[in-house]
């Protein structure tokens, strides 16, 4: 995005658009509720099984970085430039669904498990940059405070790229236990890890608890 902003600008000549902005990584926590259905084969203590599951809830984060400002020059310009560049980098999951297979071993009544499958997602993502110049005829004059139409002259260049309700998908994986209360009456206990590859990488771990019925 930055090189497509000063693609024809005298500053591209700083390789500014070769510059790695380090956006590095975030964290958040955040609470969410949704419920899960599926179907079972036993054999024996043996359980096997197809299981889909929902999210609704609010995943993500933003990470901002920059870089600069540094001085160049003179460019081909004749003008010494102070250049900087911002980059934030933003995604928000409202909702998200899993499609897993799973397999436990039923002990009384626990029924630890693993499971893998797919992942899809709704996601707001937003990428922006912003390149700042600030030139004059002298190195000294480039490190000076704005005046307006004479150098020193300040000026900014900005690009966002926004998608909203976009459609994500990765992976999942993770361990339970399903603990029979009564009847068909059951509580969960889970752990399950989301990775979404998209524009933003996002990893996702979920703690949950529950509580579900075997027809």
């Amino acid at each position: 995005m930055v090189a497509a902003l000063v693609a024809n600008n005298v500053i591209q000549e700083t390789g500014i658009g070769q510059w790695n902005l380090n956006l590095g990584k975030q964290s958040a926590r955040s609470t969410s509720f949704g419920g899960f259905a599926g179907y079972n084969l036993q054999y024996d203590d043996i359980v096997i099984g197809l299981e889909g599951s929902y999210l609704h809830g609010t995943f993500g984060g933003t990470a901002r970085a920059s870089h600069g400002p540094l001085t160049f020059g003179p460019l081909s310009d004749t003008f010494y430039h102070t250049v900087g560049a911002t980059s934030t980098s933003a995604i928000s999951i409202s909702d998200l669904a899993t499609l897993r297979a799973r397999a436990g071993y039923a002990y009384g009544s626990f029924l630890p498990y693993a499971f893998g499958g797919f992942a899809l997602g709704n996601a707001d993502i937003s990428q922006s940059v912003v390149v700042t110049d600030r030139y004059a005829a002298t190195f000294a004059g480039s490190q000076s405070s704005c005046s307006g139409a004479t150098p020193p002259v300040c000026y900014s260049l900005s690009s966002t790229n926004a998608q909203h309700n976009h459609l994500v998908y990765g992976y999942s994986g993770g361990l339970g236990v399903d603990i029979n209360l009564y009847g068909g009456l059951f509580m969960r206990a889970e752990y399950e890890y989301i990775r979404f590859t998209s524009q933003v990488d996002t990893s996702i771990n979920t703690v949950r608890a529950g509580l579900g019925y075997k027809f």
